[in-house]
Parts: C-alpha cells; structure tokens; sequence
C-alpha cells in the first residue's frame, strides 16, 4: 500500500508515543537492518469494535479453552516470537531497536501483550501500544493452530470493556479481513484518530 516514510536516526519512547497520536509507525526493511523509517499508509488497517467477527469453528475452539491467557506477563517474551520467521512469514520487520523502544514503552505502561500460553510455554501472542482510548496493534505470532487467533478475540474483548474507540491494525489482511479488520483511507483515519487520542488514557 501507498504510504510516505522518511529516515530518523534517533527514536526515543517519547517521541514514538507523539508519532503514534498524530498517524505515524516506525518499521524496519528487515531484522538486521538497524536503521527505521517512519510510515504513514494513505490507506489505514481498523478493525471496528463493535464490527468485530468471529467464527464459528473458533467460537467452537475457544469453547475447549486450550489456552491460558494472559496479559503482560511476558511481554518481551512476546516481541521475540513476533521476530522470529515462520511459513507464512519468512522475514519480519521488528529489529533490535525496535525490540528495545518498544520495551521501554511496556514498562512506561504504553506498550501490552497479550499471551496464550499452553501449560508452562508461551504458544502464541501480540502486542501493542495503548494511548488515549486507541490501541495500536504491531504484531502477533503462533505456534500451536489458533492461538494468535484466540489472543485477537480476547484483546477485542478487553478493549470493550475498558471503553476503548479505536484498534489500528496499521495494514489490513484477508486474515484480519476475517474478523472484520476495513480499508479506511487516511483522512476518515485522522478523525478516528483525534477522536480517540483527545481521551485520556485508559487502562489496559
């Protein structure tokens, strides 16, 4: 998709939370690129709380409870698996300095995973970014079937409940196109935006 990037040598957690609120992400080409670039789609990923679908075999899934979850238990544990290459994701963007901001964030308290654990291993996750009442959704992985999926329905969950107005997917797939994620181009996604960063910030 369309979108305008530009070269910054220096982010720090400050600065990444105001670049959230005005529209931007950083993103790197590649996990040993040091270098990050911001980005700004001209077309936006959401998904809308209240358009949220899930379906009928993992409704039925989610019924067993095949995992535990958890939320911010092993956030940094879940940035890794986000990092590492997968069938249906042979490289990924999240580099070493984006592991390290994005960590700073969680303990600042901006920055959530949520975790599926299955016993005592962490089998799937996401993380994000929390500011005003939007979330900013980065990234998710799995290594059992499902389980990235049944972290997805418990984040949508909890954001209703906590009164969230906005969940950026920054990009749409036909995989978040399944749940509902919708093409928005960058003018509606600015008023979504200001909307929902001019509230204070939620809990998590």
């Amino acid at each position: 998709m369309k979108g305008s990037r530009s070269k910054q040598p220096e982010i720090t957690p400050e600065m990444l939370l105001r670049a959230y609120s005005i529209g931007l992400f950083p993103m790197a080409d590649s996990a040993d690129d040091p270098e990050l670039f911001w980005v700004e789609p001209e077309i936006r990923g959401v998904i809308p709380l209240d358009g949220f679908h899930v379906s009928r075999s993992l409704a039925k899934t989610m019924r067993r409870r095949p995992f535990d979850i958890r939320y911010d238990t092993a956030f940094e544990a879940v940035i890794v698996g986000c990092a590492k290459p997968a069938p249906d994701r042979p490289t990924t963007w999240i580099n070493g300095r984006i592991r390290t901001l994005y960590t700073a964030l969680h303990r600042m308290g901006y920055a959530h995973s949520v975790e599926a654990w299955e016993g005592g291993t962490l089998v799937g996750g996401l993380y994000g970014v929390s500011l005003g009442a939007a979330f900013f959704g980065e990234s998710m992985f799995s290594t059992r079937t499902d389980a990235s999926k049944i972290c997805l329905v418990h984040l949508v969950d909890r954001l209703r409940a906590k009164g969230f107005q906005l969940l950026d997917t920054q990009f749409t797939t036909e995989h978040l196109k399944s749940f509902g994620a919708v093409d928005v181009p960058k003018a509606e996604y600015d008023v979504l935006l200001a909307r929902a960063i001019a509230s204070p910030n939620l809990e998590f």
